[in-house]
Order: C-alpha cells, then sequence, then structure tokens
C-alpha cells in the first residue's frame, strides 16, 4: 500500500509505503513487513521487519509519537481525514448504537453539534439551511436545541399558513434531509479530506444532480476537500465534473484498481467524439453479467 501526500504545486512532497502479510502462528492478524517514507524523493525512513518479534510487526512507526517526529505530518494528514454515511436511523435514535465519538455512520451527530461553540454552530447551521433551500425552498431556519432531559436536537422552521411558520425537529425530517444535514456539517468541521459514501440515497433524481455543485459551495467555505463513491447516473448529469476529478474503481482477482477517467483511452475518445461523461463512465464500470439477474429464479 502506498500514499502519496501534497499540493497541486507538490504533489509529491510526501510518499508513504506499506508492506504488510499474516501471521503464521496463531490468529492470523497483518503483521507489518516493511515501511518506507520519502520527502521530495529523499528516504527519510527504511524499516523492514523480523519474524522474531512478532509483537513488532503489529505497530507502524507512523503510529507510534516516539517514532514519527520527522514525519509526524503524515500522520496528522491522516487523522485530519473523515468517512461518513449517515444512517438517519440512528441520528433519530442514537441509543440503537454503542456510544462512539466521531461516529462515521451518525450515531453521535447531534452531540457533535450541540457541543461546538455558539458562534460557530450558528454559522454552519445557517449556511447548511441556505444550501438546503436548493432542495427545500420553504425552509427558512434551522437551529439546535437541548429538551427538558438535556438531549440535544434539530428543528427547522419552514414557511406556513400560520404567521410564524411550523417548526419541525430531526424525528420529522426525511432521510435525504437528514443526510443532507449531516454531510455538509461535517464539510464544516475540520480540514482533511471527508470521504463521502454514495451522498446521493434518499434523494430526489432532481436534487442528487446539483449535489456537486452544493457540496463544492460548502466545501469552498471550509477549504475541505470533499471524495465521493457512488454508483448515481444523475450525479454525472452535472456538467461542471471534469474528467480529472473522476476516479473509476475496478475490482480484479487480486484487489481493486484506481485510474483516472482522463487517463482511459476509451472515455476521452468517446467524449471528443461529442458523447456525454455519463455514458463514457457508465459504460466502462457496468458489470458485464447484470443482466443476467433477470434470468434467476
Amino acid at each position: 500500500m502506498s500514499v502519496r501526500i501534497g499540493t497541486d504545486e507538490d504533489p509529491d512532497r510526501w510518499a508513504y509505503e506499506l508492506t504488510f502479510g499474516q501471521q503464521t502462528r496463531g490468529r492470523r492478524l497483518p503483521q507489518i513487513e516493511a515501511e518506507r517514507v520519502t520527502l521530495n524523493g529523499k528516504v527519510i525512513l527504511r524499516r523492514r521487519t523480523t519474524r522474531e518479534d512478532d509483537e513488532l510487526r503489529t505497530q507502524t512507526m507512523l503510529e507510534q509519537v516516539a517514532s514519527n517526529r520527522d514525519f509526524r505530518e503524515i500522520s496528522e494528514f491522516l487523522r485530519s481525514m473523515r468517512y461518513l454515511h449517515i444512517l438517519p436511523q440512528l441520528i433519530r435514535e442514537p441509543e440503537r448504537a454503542t456510544p462512539y465519538v466521531d461516529d462515521p455512520y451518525g450515531s453521535d451527530f447531534l452531540e457533535q453539534v450541540a457541543r461546538t461553540n455558539s458562534r460557530t454552530k450558528k454559522a454552519r447551521l445557517r449556511r447548511i439551511a441556505e444550501a438546503l433551500r436548493v432542495a427545500i425552498p420553504q425552509l427558512e431556519e434551522l437551529e439546535e436545541y437541548r429538551d427538558d432531559t438535556g438531549s440535544p436536537h434539530l428543528r427547522a422552521r419552514y414557511q406556513h399558513w400560520r404567521g410564524k411558520g411550523a417548526w419541525q425537529d430531526e424525528s420529522q425530517f426525511s432521510d435525504g434531509t437528514l443526510r443532507l444535514m449531516g454531510l455538509l456539517w461535517v464539510l464544516q468541521d475540520g480540514a482533511g479530506p471527508v470521504l463521502l459514501e454514495e451522498p446521493e440515497l434518499s434523494l430526489h433524481p432532481e436534487v442528487v444532480r446539483r449535489l456537486p455543485q452544493l457540496l463544492q459551495r460548502v466545501a469552498n467555505w471550509s477549504g475541505r476537500q470533499a471524495i465521493l463513491s457512488t454508483h448515481s447516473t444523475d450525479l454525472f448529469l452535472d456538467e461542471g465534473i471534469g474528467l480529472d476529478e473522476v476516479l473509476i474503481l475496478t475490482p480484479e482477482g487480486e484487489g481493486t484498481t484506481v485510474s483516472q477517467a482522463e487517463d482511459v483511452h476509451e472515455i476521452s475518445e468517446l467524449l471528443e467524439g461529442g458523447g456525454m461523461l455519463l455514458d463514457a463512465i457508465m459504460a466502462r464500470t457496468r458489470p458485464p453479467n447484470a443482466h443476467q439477474l433477470a434470468l434467476f429464479q
């Protein structure tokens, strides 16, 4: 496994490589075989483990504070990354999950909002409300509050025939609305990349088409990089998506190959001929035997 970290001007500033196998005795746990770190091409760490001490082979130098001083920047960057796949049921009923800080599935999402200082919280919720109006034009206001038992909640005020509008809390929000709230909050909470799994779930196709622009707008406020995984065809209808922004994951016998769309000749050729990005990508990623599912009895 290898990771390269840098900027547009210096894309290969850091390189981290890790080689591992499996323990041959007892439980079959991953065992570190080698570890290597370079800074601008200069080797900072080169480590090969021996089989005499299996305990040493269970930890990387990267995760040890006493050993990673010269390349702690890599550790801090990787720690800043967030994975998110919001499950709306866990936001509505957090007691269904084991308590977990910064849960990627959202069981502590309301607590994350509640423990943020008031000024920052109000600014973030205001931006989320502005972004959500693309999908929910009637939304006027979004705020956090605690009930009589001290439990945190989110509530939104909608335009209504009554003069003061109508309030709803997270128990009444749709799954799509809750997922969007969670995604937009995390994009503003921190500095590292955010990995979002299938953000289009439970959203209307017309909203999904606008999702890349919406997420980009919020990411511009925070400076965070958003990386999405998706099977959605509607998402690729956004004409602002460039070939250099699309990575294709292809399952193979020994793992998964990742390729940049602009480097795939068939895709570039189809687009040069006037084809759409959606057609080019889906033709490349479509399961070869998907039609056989209809034959299942």
